[in-house]
């Protein structure tokens, strides 16, 4: 068995799906996960699976399941536990996660991109946040907070030219906490 966890895109945020923290449990179970742990209610698990399943095919399995069990369509990003352990030791913005944890965000990305990308992200952004990417991930500063920001989803998946979703440093050490 190997530890993994899977990010859920818009789940019970504003304006996206709605699913109880024990009905996800419940469905990964089913589709034979074990250890299902549920971080937030807002799309965050922790779980393990066999052996020699790779993180696309259980990303397809969760979201075929999960439409299935719940009628709940989304988007699923997997991560292996040495994937978010590199994630979080990663990180280029040490002094923010420090300072300022709930404003420095990373992005998981379905695809990792090219510099031509990662360039396209730079210049699109307006004000002062920051970035950086690494293989399926981009670290995001939001310094004057996230919520007015320019530098939106929609526009960090256009200018990486993949689908991502989003989770603050805080939500990042749970998640690696529970692996632990």
């Amino acid at each position: 068995m190997r530890d993994h966890v899977a990010l859920l895109r818009a789940v019970n945020l504003g304006g996206g799906s709605v699913v109880r923290s024990a009905e996800l449990e419940s469905a990964l179970r089913a589709l034979g996960l074990e250890e299902v742990r549920v971080l937030l209610a807002s799309g965050n698990v922790a779980f393990r699976a066999p052996e020699g399943r790779g993180e696309p095919e259980l990303e397809a399995r969760i979201a075929e399941g999960l439409k299935r069990r719940l009628g709940l369509v989304t988007e699923v990003f997997v991560r292996s536990a040495g994937e978010w352990r590199e994630v979080r030791n990663g990180n280029p913005f040490t002094e923010a996660a420090r300072e300022d944890p709930a404003h420095l965000v990373v992005a998981a990305l379905k695809s990792a991109p090219g510099a031509d990308r990662w360039e396209a992200l730079a210049r699109a952004i307006r004000g002062r946040e920051s970035s950086q990417g690494r293989g399926r991930h981009a670290y995001l500063v939001y310094p004057d907070g996230i919520g007015r920001s320019k530098l939106t989803v929609a526009v960090l998946e256009a200018s990486l030219g993949t689908r991502a979703t989003c989770r603050n440093w805080n939500t990042v050490q749970k998640l690696g906490a529970l692996l632990e």
